[in-house]
């Protein structure tokens, strides 16, 4: 048979590198998924098992060590490349202390202690200091996985691993250059110096360049709005930055971190970010699987003794010099018992150390091959042990602190909580910004009635920024955008875009956000309708400019304003042959303008949907707290005043009264089981028809915003949207009745709501616990 891979293919046959990827993915799904569905263990647990399993010293399924070894190289370019996108330049010249005051005192004095015990007991010193070398250095991909997981990459210990981490990536190429010499086969000091000023002068030029370069051509590129071409640019960046850099010897991970920080000060970083983490997230599991791969079951069984003294030394050791390093930088007690035992593990780049210390003569300990199988089987289960060592570090903080882990810790101002969009209130939000949302919000700006733009279109952003217009650039079908916009707290949220997927996926999100909120969408065709009703949409309306008209109109209607002039203004646009919105004039000349009653903003039209609680009920059974029913709309009659007895079905419309935090409170009346919301599976379920209270004696300055509240959702609103039930404990907001995890869940997303929004007060609603915690005043109620 021909080598012709086309040939090959064509023929039917799988070529062997399809194969042995078949079983990465394979096994890495699987064991993955049964460890996080019933061991619940992270899933980078599940992928080091997964190696193990598949790797030539178990069942053999994997053997070619080279493709493995490609894609967790990938993986470990894009996980760093990503935190850099979350990171930014500012932030790192911050962190210069804890970088070169820090790192030097950790990787110094790990490698000195290792190095005096080792040459105590008989071992040269070359051996000696080599193996404090393999010591030193930590899991960069482990523990920055671990911290973006745990939404902890910017808390006082993520910064702590992040400066500590990136210190030990520079030390690799000293460390690298001295292996020769300590093995008395070549190299110098001079080599050394060359070396290190050639990568930091190209570090520099990087860096200079880039920062005034990239956001030009990040720009050129959004321009394009071609999603596949800013995808291949960014990867073009990663990879290319990383290659630069590791022509100065400097390693290929620093190199993508530059990338990303580079990426992050462009304007498009969320962007980038999120077209990204599909790829990170791919070849990161590769990683860890080839890590697993390394370890032989059989060494290890055969040796559990001796392996598991290595691990308790190294244990020591780096919890040691890390907690003294980190308060030798000036960072808190607290702060450094959590990274303590977050840096607990050894490294990958170790292996790569150690790699070119073997071709030299170089063993770890100084014990030739049995050396260099300790080191890995100590090494491997090290890394599997770092969730549960980060986890029982973050515990370790606390108590430290004295306070028990429920919500958050962290301190907090007014300048922590402020959203970088706007905060609004009851407002509309308008995702898309081409011809039909030009006109739509000339309409709206002249109304007076609030609203955001959200757009991912870079000349349509700049052109709405330079008319002074509330703009966000972000993709509206992600629910982390809509959230930033407000979307639980907004009236109304209005799809222009011109694509039908994109607006069905923009909606299916938004509902699921937000139940209560009112969607309306544009389309020119009418097969349209359907597919966008049945993802939550509530008027779908077709055709070009009238369709932007009678978009307008619905706004009109549900802020409740008067019929006449609702109709007044639609023939005042409809004059001329809409005379008015095709003509190019002043861009923010109102065309009309609303006389808008406080009422207004306080009345929404909400839907009845199959599954919601509401659906079967009667008027009179209703538990709405502060909302008040106005009217209710069936089968196109409006009724009024609609009586106590009268059940409600699917497909009406109540038009109820209230301000953003009671409809926020009530979302669970409405929210349809049916939606992308569904329970947790095998989980305890929050009663959403009960109220809570927080009864407390302490004084607190916020507690007048603490009021009654009914659960928005049965679970972690969060998790349940993105199809997680990994929290650990469930807090409500006092304010709105927001549920989230706590801050030893993954989310953290009781945290992040309040970050979000300001609300200070949260409760817990674990059996048995009434407490509650102010954010803002860091005490317990």
């Amino acid at each position: 048979m021909s080598s012709n891979p086309f040939l090959i293919l064509a023929a039917g046959e799988a070529p062997a590198f399809v194969t042995e990827i078949a079983y990465i993915i394979l096994a890495g799904a699987l064991v993955a998924y049964v460890g996080f569905r019933f061991l619940k263990v992270r899933p980078i647990v599940g992928f080091l098992l997964a190696g193990v399993l598949i790797g030539p010293n178990a069942l053999g399924l994997v053997t070619d060590r080279a493709i493995v070894d490609a894609c967790a190289e990938i993986g470990v370019i894009l996980l760093l490349f990503t935190i850099g996108i979350e990171f930014s330049l500012d932030k790192l010249a911050a962190m210069k202390n804890l970088i070169f005051g820090g790192g030097t005192v950790q990787v110094g004095l790990t490698t000195a202690i290792v190095t005096g015990i080792l040459m105590t007991l008989g071992i040269t010193w070359q051996a000696a200091v080599f193996t404090g070398f393999l010591v030193a250095l930590s899991s960069t991909a482990i523990v920055l996985k671990l911290l973006a997981a745990r939404a902890e990459t910017e808390s006082p210990h993520g910064k702590i691993g992040l400066g500590f981490l990136i210190f030990q990536d520079l030390m690799i190429v000293p460390m690298v250059l001295l292996v020769p010499m300590l093995a008395g086969t070549g190299g110098s000091a001079t080599d050394i110096a060359l070396a290190l000023g050639k990568a930091a002068g190209l570090i520099v030029v990087v860096l200079i360049v880039a920062r005034k370069l990239m956001p030009k051509v990040l720009e050129l590129v959004a321009k394009t709005c071609s999603p596949e071409i800013f995808l291949l640019s960014l990867v073009a960046i990663c990879i290319g930055t990383a290659y630069l850099t590791s022509l100065a010897g400097v390693s290929l991970s620093l190199g993508a971190f530059l990338a990303g920080l580079v990426v992050s000060e462009s304007r498009f970083s969320e962007h980038a970010l999120g077209e990204i983490m599909p790829l990170q997230i791919l070849f990161s599991a590769a990683f860890f699987i080839s890590v697993g791969m390394l370890l032989d079951v059989r060494f290890l069984v055969d040796n559990i003794l001796l392996v598991l003294g290595a691990i308790a030394v190294v244990l020591v050791i780096k919890i040691f010099t890390t907690g003294i390093a980190a308060l030798a930088a000036g960072q808190s007690v607290a702060a450094a018992g959590a990274s303590s035992l977050l840096l607990a593990q050894v490294g990958e780049f170790s292996f790569v150390l150690e790699r070119a210390g073997r071709e030299v003569g170089l063993s770890p300990g100084g014990l030739d091959e049995q050396g260099g199988q300790i080191f890995i089987a100590t090494t491997v289960v090290l890394m599997v042990a770092t969730p549960m060592l980060a986890a029982a570090g973050a515990g370790l903080g606390e108590k430290i602190k004295k306070k028990r882990a429920k919500g958050s810790k962290k301190k907090a101002s007014a300048a922590d909580v402020a959203p970088e969009v706007p905060y609004l209130s009851n407002h509309v939000i308008v995702a898309g910004y081409g011809h039909a949302g030009h006109q739509l919000v000339r309409l709206l700006h002249g109304s007076t009635i609030p609203f955001l733009i959200i757009t991912l279109n870079p000349p349509a952003a700049n052109e709405a920024e330079a008319d002074g217009l509330p703009v966000m650039r972000g993709d509206a079908s992600r629910l982390h955008t809509l959230q930033h916009a407000g979307i639980e707290r907004a009236k109304m949220l209005l799809i222009v875009d011109d694509d039908p997927a994109t607006t069905r996926r923009i909606a299916m999100v938004g509902r699921s956000a937000s139940p209560t909120v009112r969607i309306i969408t544009r389309t020119r065709w009418t097969s349209e309708i359907e597919p966008m009703m049945e993802e939550g949409v509530d008027r779908v309306i077709a055709e070009e400019l009238e369709s932007v008209l009678a978009v307008f109109s619905a706004v009109l209607h549900n802020f409740q304003l008067p019929a006449e002039e609702i109709l007044a203004d639609e023939q005042l646009i409809r004059e001329g042959g809409y005379q008015a919105l095709r003509a190019v004039v002043d861009r923010l000349q109102p065309i009309i303008r609303c006389d808008l009653d406080p009422d207004c903003l306080d009345t929404r039209l909400v839907r009845i949907r199959e599954g919601a609680p509401a659906a079967g009920k009667r008027i009179d059974e209703l538990e709405l707290g502060t909302l008040k029913i106005r009217a209710l709309r069936r089968g196109g009659k409006t009724l009024g005043e609609p009586g106590a007895e009268l059940e409600l079905i699917p497909g009406d419309d109540l038009l109820l009264a209230g301000d953003s935090d009671a409809f926020q409170r009530e979302t669970a009346v409405f929210r349809s089981m049916a939606s992308p919301l569904p329970p947790p599976s095998g989980r305890r379920k929050v009663d959403t028809s009960r109220t809570i209270i927080l009864e407390t004696d302490v004084d607190d300055p916020h507690l007048d915003m603490v009021q009654p509240v009914r659960p928005s959702a049965t679970g972690c609103q969060e998790c349940l949207a993105m199809g997680h039930d990994d929290w650990v404990h469930l807090r409500i907001c006092m304010t709105c009745g927001h549920v989230g995890c706590c801050d030893d869940s993954p989310g953290k997303h009781a945290s992040a709501h309040f970050h979000a929004t300001g609300h200070p007060i949260m409760r817990s609603i674990e059996p048995g616990e009434t407490w509650g915690w102010c954010f803002i005043d860091e005490q317990e109620l």
